[in-house]
């Protein structure tokens, strides 16, 4: 996931600019100073406040060059409007959020408002195209056959994100499928650019297995299987990167 934003930023900014990075729903902190260390300044914003105080813990132990580099904003990703004006950033993170918002378009609409022209806006969602492969790959077969028919809603007990904490998903997250999520970027001016899969063959490991000792081995794997057709079409999440018109 870090390597396929990373692709995606050099691949639009000169070598050696430093960005304006909105990290809506940051959760601990990952990412936010992950790029930050890399020169960027970023601004983070997440509603949880258990998150929030762990980020700002991390920050803290993080040397001044970095901590000045850093802003957290207590608060809820729809509000970018509140906080922020147009065209404020170069990039624009929203991963693993949408699964937990009911109507999403407001929202992603709300992030392409903050992006200059000619900025990133990624987002990682759950995969509504490919519900019934984790049940199916455990030999749940009635969750399976449940998820063919599902439009948005189906359990899915643990996901990564960046790294960080495994993200905790109950009974009711969405999905969202490909092709609605690509229409929604056409209609806010942040058409696709550039997607891929995330957790394709590892998405029913379980929470506690131990790593392996070829881990790069398998890194390189789900790198491969994540930009890859047909594999990365069944992949437990999306990265999605719009560019701003």
């Amino acid at each position: 996931m870090a390597r396929q934003l990373d692709e995606q930023i050099a691949g639009r900014f000169p070598v050696g600019q430093r960005l304006r990075v909105l990290d809506v729903g940051m959760g601990q902190g990952t990412q936010a100073l992950r790029l930050a260390r890399l020169g960027h300044h970023v601004t983070g914003v997440e509603q949880d406040a258990t998150m929030i105080a762990a980020a700002r813990d991390a920050v803290a132990r993080e040397p001044e060059g970095i901590r000045e580099r850093v802003r957290l904003v207590q608060g809820d990703g729809r509000d970018t409007g509140v906080h922020f004006l147009p065209g404020s950033f170069d990039v624009v993170l929203c991963h693993g959020v949408l699964m937990y918002v009911e109507e999403p378009d407001p929202l992603v609409a709300g992030l392409a408002r903050v992006l200059a022209p000619g900025g990133l806006l990624s987002l990682l969602v759950r995969n509504g195209d490919a519900l019934a492969m984790r049940p199916g790959l455990s030999g749940d077969w009635s969750g399976a056959l449940a998820a063919f028919d599902a439009t948005s809603h189906l359990p899915h007990p643990r996901t990564d994100s960046d790294g960080g904490t495994p993200l905790r998903l109950g009974p009711d997250v969405r999905a969202d499928r490909l092709a609605a999520l690509t229409a929604t970027l056409d209609g806010i001016a942040a058409p696709l650019h550039a997607w891929y899969g995330v957790r394709v063959f590892t998405d029913t490991a379980a929470d506690d297995a131990a790593l392996p000792d070829d881990l790069e081995t398998l890194l390189a794997v789900e790198e491969r299987a994540g930009r890859t057709d047909p594999y990365r079409g069944v992949a437990a999440l999306l990265h999605l990167c719009g560019v701003r018109g």
